[in-house]
């Protein structure tokens, strides 16, 4: 998301590496479940997430639509997000106070209570200080607590997503051009994520090929 951090106020005032010591571990949680729920359309996912998702579950984009996904505008471009239950405000895929999809979980889940900060192309964690109530965390590596394979193929994906959002967002929340938005909406969803990705192939190889295509695409 396109959103301006005072980083002093959200954070211990450091920025992170995936090689870095941060406190993050909360002991497994220990029956808390509160950064699961509230969360309304915030859980934005990106196509890996989403990949990981149809994979692991067996199911399409258009199936987890309709039951544990949603679509809402981020920052003038429409983007998927998981679902939280209307009761009680709870993601869909918490289940007896933890979480029936652990695995999968999507990157937003995996960091926190890391968050991103990106700069010159690239970005750094923060340790949100004000997200998470356990008490007496303890430090962990942050590529362990990530848990994601290939640790620097993942951080350059997120970046090349993040990057080539920014300014396609940037043009979507500029009224002069209106009329384009719903057409750059629908590539953007077809082209990365209606689109099913081969499930015993190289996510990342399919995506960037997919990037490049979509670099190339004009607005009409």
């Amino acid at each position: 998301m396109l959103r301006d951090i005072d980083l002093d106020k959200v954070s211990d005032g450091k920025l992170y590496s995936s090689n870095d010591m941060a406190k993050t571990d909360c002991n497994g949680c220990k029956g808390c479940s509160s950064c699961c729920r509230g969360m309304g359309s915030s859980i934005v996912l990106d196509p890996l997430d989403t990949y990981r998702l149809c994979t692991g579950l067996k199911k399409s984009f258009e199936e987890l639509l309709s039951t544990c996904l949603e679509l809402n505008v981020v920052d003038g471009i429409i983007l998927p997000n998981l679902r939280m239950t209307e009761k009680e405000e709870a993601c869909v895929f918490l289940s007896g106070g933890r979480c029936s999809i652990h695995s999968l979980r999507p990157g937003m889940c995996r960091i926190f209570p890391l968050g991103r900060f990106y700069e010159n192309h690239s970005f750094q964690y923060f340790l949100q200080i004000h997200e998470c109530p356990a008490p007496g965390k303890s430090k962990v590596k942050i590529r362990k607590w990530i848990d994601t394979p290939d640790i620097k193929r993942y951080e350059a994906f997120i970046a090349d997503w993040h990057y080539y959002l920014k300014p396609l967002q940037e043009y979507a929340m500029d009224f002069e051009h209106g009329e384009n938005i719903p057409k750059l909406n629908m590539y953007i969803l077809k082209q990365f994520y209606l689109k099913p990705y081969s499930k015993e192939g190289d996510f990342y190889q399919e995506f960037y090929e997919r990037l490049l295509t979509a670099k190339d695409f004009l607005l009409g």
